[in-house]
């Protein structure tokens, strides 16, 4: 995290002729919007005006993860693009809102604009903060505090309220312990977090060897948990580093395959032996990171 520097200029809010900005300014964004006002409008596209809320959830969800697999990639044309499909949801989302006369995509700018600068008090106001952790510490007392309308929302007194039921499982870690650390509440270190992850193994292990079923199911949650928040405090994200192990795995996994399969023997005839020395000849061979990285240039996910 970058140090937070207290003695950085107070700012006033930034300034536009209307909440979503100067549209002689962003053209492109303008004509978005009017695109998508074309496709659900008269004589529009049969497919989009058919479209509702419900429908577009499975679409949101491969765009987002899309987004990450480009950000996975280190590719900025490729990240450009998958970007524009996320933006294209968001506008598709409001268009349909705005219909049910609900809100529109003017409503969202506004919403998230003065969310930002009510949020960030040191930079559009007096506020002064001594460290970043004292800075983010507001910035949850704010999240906190702020309106959120949605069914339960207002017995929301936790800052863990904010997290949505649905976040994937290794998301709802992450961003639950990093909540708590905000506050203080966290490993004093590296070591003393490797601690917990040996202890909550040590468990396992007991549990194991009790052939105890429901403590091995708690076992796991709970070392998991450990292993999760040393992504954490490390600042890595747990789903791309185990998405890239994943990749690594199936990649050498496939190599062994065809390197047996070249000899007229299948896995299953294998020794595990052999298996580990042609594993350990892969990482040898391409280092323990595997292949390079697939540069800019030779994106081709569409």
């Amino acid at each position: 995290m970058t140090a937070f520097d207290p003695k950085n200029a107070v700012r006033s809010e930034p300034s536009h002729d209307n909440d979503t900005g100067n549209p002689v300014r962003h053209p492109h964004f303008r004509k978005l919007v009017e695109l998508m006002d074309t496709l659900r409008g008269p004589g529009g596209c049969p497919w989009d005006q058919e479209q509702t809320p419900e429908t577009l959830k499975a679409m949101l969800i491969e765009e987002s993860y899309e987004v990450l697999e480009a950000l996975d990639w280190s590719s900025p044309s490729a990240l450009c693009d998958e970007l524009g499909d996320l933006l294209l949801q968001i506008v598709f989302h409001s268009r349909i809102a705005k219909e049910r006369g609900e809100f529109d995509i003017d409503d969202v700018c506004r919403n998230i604009h003065q969310k930002m600068v009510r949020r960030h008090p040191h930079v559009f106001g007096q506020a002064r903060f001594e460290s970043s952790g004292e800075l983010l510490r507001e910035w949850e007392r704010i999240k906190t505090s702020d309106p959120r309308p949605g069914p339960g929302d207002e017995d929301r007194k936790s800052l863990l309220d904010s997290l949505p039921d649905r976040l994937p499982a290794i998301y709802a870690t992450y961003q639950m312990s990093a909540k708590a650390a905000r506050v203080g509440f966290d490993w004093p270190s590296l070591e003393a977090l490797g601690d917990k992850v040996m202890e909550e193994f040590q468990e396992l292990t007991d549990a194991v060897r009790e052939r105890n079923e429901t403590e091995i199911r708690e076992e796991v949650g709970d070392f998991l948990f450990a292993a999760i928040n040393v992504a954490r405090f490390l600042q890595v994200d747990p789903e791309t580093s185990l998405s890239r192990a994943n990749r690594k795995f199936s990649r050498r996994y496939r190599i062994m395959q065809e390197h047996f399969a070249g000899q007229g023997r299948p896995l299953a005839e294998v020794k595990p032996e052999e298996m580990e020395q042609q594993w350990q000849a892969q990482k040898r061979e391409f280092g323990p990171a595997g292949k390079a990285s697939v540069p800019d240039g030779d994106w081709t996910k569409t």
